[in-house]
């Protein structure tokens, strides 16, 4: 009788199986590899650099193009070269460099890894709201309408024009009752407001301000800032100059309110962690790292890099940060829910 035979094909073996295998295999040749301590050591080194540089950026000196507050300003995409850097250390298959990356990783998570969790929380007794509407807005109104439906109940507005206020106060009349514009800086609130007043930051004209809201669970002194603009020069560096003392004078007159609850709105062209801006960032909480959902960057509005627009509070609670949708302006609106 005729007997037929089937043969097997396949892989010979099961999916686990041969992961394994392959695994084994890398992890021998790797401990077999001669070579595996002493290649790489170029990217080694930049890792320890690249650690150093985020563990001790508060020490790189000002003395020359404010190169100090120019790397704190983009600090937190620093991050972004470890993967590279992992990469390049396990494409030359070197275990130095790989021991390397784990520094600036750890570093990087240390610092700016709690601003990657949704740290915003219910409730609240005051919504407030800021936005940098640039002074070339093609759509004041349209601007206005969008930052009014936020559901804030104050609003500043930063980079106002003689000619657009007219504008912005026709469409967020309906929304809001009382407002004051001092110079380039304006707020509009849906409760009273007293003791108004410009800010002197030292630049010869307004564009910061003052002023007392009085809310339902109490009053509330609000600033508002727009501090001078900085620009990244070849022959000049990061020209920082005039914004560090106009925050050292914004800060003294933070420092010097006598209402304990106090909320500070603006654009200080500058991140929570540029130590020019420590006469304000000392004293002041940002809703976004207390409250905010990621790190919240709002410039520029096309492809946000940088926090550079700010809510700050002191004797004051955030319950929840958040940027809002894009409008007319090169920034993005930002918000905030505070318990007082």
């Amino acid at each position: 009788m005729a007997q037929a035979y089937v043969t097997e094909t396949g892989s010979g073996g099961s999916e686990p199986g041969r992961q394994g295998a392959r695994f084994r295999r890398l992890v021998d040749g790797w401990r077999n590899d001669r070579g595996i301590w002493r290649r790489g050591l170029v990217t080694a080194g930049f890792a320890v650099l690249l650690a150093l540089v985020m563990l001790f950026h508060a020490q790189i000196p000002n003395g020359v193009g404010n190169l100090g507050s120019l790397i704190e300003t983009f600090l937190p995409w620093l991050g972004f070269l470890v993967p590279v850097l992992l990469v390049i250390g396990f494409v030359r298959k070197s275990a130095t460099a790989l021991i390397a990356v784990l520094l600036p990783g750890i570093i990087w998570v240390s610092s700016f890894g709690g601003l990657i969790t949704d740290k915003s929380g219910a409730g609240g007794d005051l919504t407030v709201a800021t936005h940098n509407v640039n002074a070339e807005n093609a759509d004041p109104s349209g601007t206005a309408r969008d930052v009014a439906a936020s559901g804030a109940d104050v609003v500043a507005l930063e980079e106002l024009t003689a000619d657009a206020v007219p504008t912005y106060e026709k469409a967020l009349a309906g929304t809001y009752k009382y407002h004051s514009v001092q110079g380039t800086v304006g707020l509009w609130s849906k409760y009273p407001l007293t003791g108004t007043k410009p800010v002197d930051i030292k630049l010869g004209w307004t564009r910061a301000m003052r002023t007392t809201v009085a809310s339902p669970k109490g009053e509330v002194a609000v600033y508002v800032a727009h501090l001078p603009s900085v620009r990244v020069k070849l022959d000049a560096g990061f020209t920082a100059n005039q914004r560090d003392a106009s925050a050292d004078a914004l800060g003294e007159a933070i420092a010097d309110e006598p209402t304990s609850k106090v909320v500070l709105l603006g654009d200080l062209n500058g991140t929570m962690n540029d130590r020019a801006l420590n006469a304000v960032t000392s004293q002041m909480r940002s809703t976004q790292g207390a409250a905010g959902d990621g790190f919240g960057f709002s410039w520029p509005a096309s492809f946000p890099m940088a926090r550079i627009d700010q809510i700050m509070v002191k004797g004051v609670e955030p319950l929840s940060s958040w940027t809002l949708p894009e409008t007319g302006s090169d920034h993005l609106p930002i918000a905030a829910r505070l318990e007082l």
